[in-house]
Order: structure tokens, then C-alpha cells, then sequence
């Protein structure tokens, strides 16, 4: 089932992906391994890992209008799907798309290396966070990063976080960091698939100081 946040509903599909309706909008964020539920309005891709930039999942939902908000690093596969509006983003941008005001953050690795020295997400290669403003609700993908500093000061309503670890927070760092910027409901994302459980999921909710919500995937 879905929940709903005054006007926005919020469907997890499984991974990082999400659904949210809004204002008979519907606006997908890193769909992978989905099954459609109508074309979208809007697709945000948080960077160009093939488990959040999926060309397939891409063309079960877009159309020839979609507004497809994704990093500079995502450019050359999303020109190659022949449709949608591309709009390229970098961390620290503000956008305004089909009324909805969106911000982006960084998201990247401290403590996550594929090698010494080298993270799974670096920050130079300008992977992002969203932040979208749905008439004052505030919503917040985190994209795959670990709890950097960026998120201290955020003001958000609902903050979609990844708690899987190995490439992503582990649910006691993703746990530190709501605790550390209050959102007011917390969705933990990013397990149930290429790494992590719902046991993760749920060693979250332990942790948090803060209403968590465990959604199903539809």
C-alpha cells in the first residue's frame, strides 16, 4: 500500500525506486525492475549506476513529453532512449519542472571503496540527492550515499534513505542521520534487491528517533 503525506502519495517499487503522486502527477525516481503504473510526468535519475539509470525500466514509462531530471554523468545514455525532455543537473542546483521546485544535493561515499582509496560513489563524479517541493511538502531522496555533512542542515518532511550498506549507509548510519536532521517520517529504501533485507529495514526503525514508515514494494 501506499502512504500518503497530506496531498502526496508515496509508492516504493522496490530497491531505490519510487512513485509519487501529486496533483495528478506522477513522478518516478530511480525506477529499476518496475512495473509500470502509468507514463510519467516526470523521472528523476539520482546518477549512472546501471540499478538507478535503467534504460529499460526507462521505456515502460516514458513518453514523448516526460521531463527527465538526471546528473551530467547520465547524458549520453538518456539521449539514446530518443524521447523525453533531458534536463541536466549538477549538485547544488535548483529547478522548477511542471510546478514542482526541485533541489539537489551531493550524494557520495566517506566510508564505502571499492578499492583503498577509491569510493563506490566519489563525490567528483556528481551523483545527487533530490529534494522536491510538492505545495510545501518537502520530499527527499537521498540517491546512494553515505551521512555527509550536506544532510546536517536539511528541512525536509520525508526522507527516503538507503540503509543497506556495503555501497550505501548501513541502518545505524542512516539511523544517525535522520536523528541529526529530524525529518518528520523516514522511508528506508535501497535493501530487498542487489544487497540488503528487510531486516535492515527494520534495524532502522529500531534506531530512529523519528516516525518510520516500512512500505511494501508494489
Amino acid at each position: 500500500m501506499p502512504y500518503t503525506y497530506q496531498d502526496v502519495e508515496i509508492s516504493w517499487l522496490g530497491h531505490a525506486a519510487f512513485l509519487l503522486k501529486y496533483a495528478g502527477k506522477l513522478i518516478y525516481i530511480d525506477p529499476y525492475k518496475i512495473r509500470s503504473k502509468g507514463s510519467a510526468d516526470m523521472i528523476l535519475v539520482t546518477h549512472e549506476h546501471f540499478d538507478h539509470l535503467s534504460p529499460d525500466d526507462l521505456r515502460k514509462i516514458v513518453k514523448h513529453d516526460t521531463d527527465i531530471i538526471a546528473p551530467e554523468s547520465c547524458g549520453s545514455q538518456l539521449k539514446g532512449l530518443g524521447v523525453g525532455i533531458i534536463k541536466l543537473v549538477k549538485p547544488g542546483d535548483k529547478v522548477r519542472v511542471r510546478e514542482v521546485d526541485i533541489e539537489t544535493i551531493p550524494a557520495y561515499n566517506l566510508t564505502k571503496f571499492r578499492a583503498p582509496g577509491i569510493p563506490y560513489h566519489p563525490k567528483e563524479a556528481g551523483g545527487v540527492g533530490y529534494i522536491l517541493t510538492l505545495d510545501g511538502v518537502r520530499v527527499y531522496h537521498a540517491g546512494d550515499t553515505d551521512f555527509i555533512p550536506e544532510m546536517k542542515e536539511l528541512e525536509v518532511d520525508i526522507a527516503l534513505v538507503p540503509v543497506s550498506g556495503t555501497y550505501v549507509m548501513t541502518a545505524e548510519e542512516a539511523a544517525e542521520a535522520v536523528n541529526t536532521f529530524k525529518p518528520k517520517v523516514a522511508i528506508p529504501m535501497h535493501y530487498g534487491s542487489i544487497v540488503g533485507s528487510r531486516k535492515d529495514a527494520e534495524r532502522f526503525k529500531e534506531l530512529a528517533e523519528v516516525e518510520v514508515v516500512i512500505l511494501e514494494r508494489e
